[in-house]
């Protein structure tokens, strides 16, 4: 396949009358610049082309109450009010019903422009905590559901058996997540027997939080990840709440980040999502380390958890990826705006993530790209020969884009509108997105409003 482009953002930045030519496997083969006319046997594009964006942390669930959270109760709001809403709709949704949700969560994330995601699932068990007879039932409905509408998954089971520091038992809203150890290995082993082979499938794990598990589960659950795929991504909450971090200190004696680096190594392989409450040498042990923080802007401001320290954090060259968590928003120019903007209220100052002279726009989605996808285990995030032809195709008519050359296109799609510019989607070297309709979203619109309807008359 060979795809032509007017304009199309390499990673040296933007390049001219651009020839993609993509092979069988759905990888990038070659890229030729500067090409005067489009060839012949060439798809001509309606407008530029940037890679496509990595969600590195969603759960995907959660969609389908977004909403349902915003009415104050009779003392403070907070996460943890929130987390009682949630656990209130987890008693109810069915292995069928999840993946209805997840399949009209995936075509919305498509249509806005993300190409993969890192779905980081810890709903296994039956209602009342029962495990199903498949230990897979519900991770197979979230790849099911990938699988239908096109975006490439990195599945992250997690590892979820306490409900507080010290191994806390948990209580009856979370007995839908836990697992022990013996399940939980036979979990992994089974999603690795069957979906290892497959291009658009990333296999992971995810300890939960260091509230959920201990360390001689981490250390055993890591250990045995790394025994079947030396590469694979492991992710955990961390450093979220101030609360979490006062009760780990109270527990450990230390912050939860410091905990973490002295008793486990995150390296590359590692995505620490949140860590929204760090200190300065947390912040510097993270970049040094090559992890990703996973940051989750909309959801972190929509439940109240505090704003993370991302100057500081990309002064130092530290990797960051974003994702919409609990999906009350699904735009990663929302995810853009939002964490740009808070830099800005908290240092009344403006343009503060980019370097001197160069673009906001332009800096946060080169990163997020490119380190979201290593976040997530796949290689796209940068067109270049090699790397998966995950692309997004801009909407050059949308009037913000109207006369923007060079990065200001970047720059007027994050902070000068609120309409979608994403016309065409690529997953793979496959169009999954044309024109902005996704060929699945009528179908799975009306499955999803089902859905609604039964899980909240009952």
């Amino acid at each position: 396949m060979k795809l032509y482009a007017d304009r199309a953002w390499l990673r040296q930045g933007w390049a001219e009358n651009v020839l993609l030519e993509i092979d069988d496997t759905g990888h990038l083969a070659d890229i030729v610049t500067a090409l005067p006319t489009c060839p012949c046997d060439a798809e001509a594009l309606k407008g530029p082309v940037l890679p496509g964006m990595a969600n590195v942390h969603s759960h995907a669930f959660q969609r389908a109450f977004a909403g349902y959270t915003e009415q104050r109760h009779e003392g403070d709001d907070d996460f943890w009010t929130w987390r009682q809403v949630m656990y209130d709709f987890v008693a109810k949704v069915t292995p069928e019903q999840t993946q209805s949700i997840a399949e009209q969560l995936y075509i919305e994330m498509l249509k806005a422009g993300y190409t993969s995601v890192g779905e980081f699932h810890y709903l296994h068990n039956a209602p009342g905590g029962c495990p199903y007879a498949d230990l897979s039932e519900m991770s197979t409905r979230i790849i099911e559901a990938a699988r239908r509408t096109g975006i490439a998954i990195t599945l992250l089971p997690v590892l979820y058996t306490y409900g507080g520091f010290g191994a806390q038992p948990a209580n009856q809203g979370q007995q839908r997540f836990v697992n022990n150890l013996e399940r939980f290995s036979q979990l992994l082993e089974k999603l690795f027997a069957t979906y290892a082979t497959e291009p658009n499938i990333v296999l992971g794990m995810a300890p939960h939080s260091l509230r959920a598990v201990t360390e001689e589960q981490m250390t055993e659950m890591v250990r045995h990840l790394h025994h079947i795929d030396a590469k694979a991504p492991v992710h955990i909450h961390i450093a979220e709440q101030r609360s979490e971090v006062d009760d780990c200190i109270a527990w450990s004696g230390t912050s939860p980040v410091a905990w973490l680096f002295h008793h486990f190594e995150p390296d590359p392989r590692w995505c620490l999502v949140h860590a929204t409450h760090v200190t300065d040498s947390e912040l510097s042990a993270i970049a040094k380390s090559g992890a990703t923080a996973g940051l989750c802007p909309t959801t972190e401001a929509n439940l109240g958890d505090g704003v993370f320290p991302a100057e500081k954090f990309l002064f130092q060259q530290g990797r960051f990826g974003i994702g919409s968590d609990s999906n009350v928003s699904v735009s990663p120019i929302e995810e853009f705006r939002t964490l740009e903007y808070s830099q800005r209220f908290m240092h009344r100052r403006r343009a503060i993530l980019a370097p001197r002279g160069g673009s906001v726009g332009a800096h946060l989605y080169a990163n997020a790209a490119l380190h979201g996808a290593m976040a997530i285990g796949r290689r796209s995030g940068v067109l270049e020969p090699g790397y998966t032809a995950d692309l997004v195709v801009i909407d050059k008519q949308a009037p913000v884009l109207i006369n923007k050359p060079g990065d200001f296109l970047l720059d007027a799609m994050i902070f000068a509108g609120n309409s979608n510019p994403v016309r065409d989607v690529m997953v793979s070297g496959q169009w999954q997105v044309r024109d902005g309709f996704h060929p699945r979203e009528e179908q799975a619109l009306d499955a999803y409003r089902r859905v609604l309807n039964e899980i909240w008359e009952r």
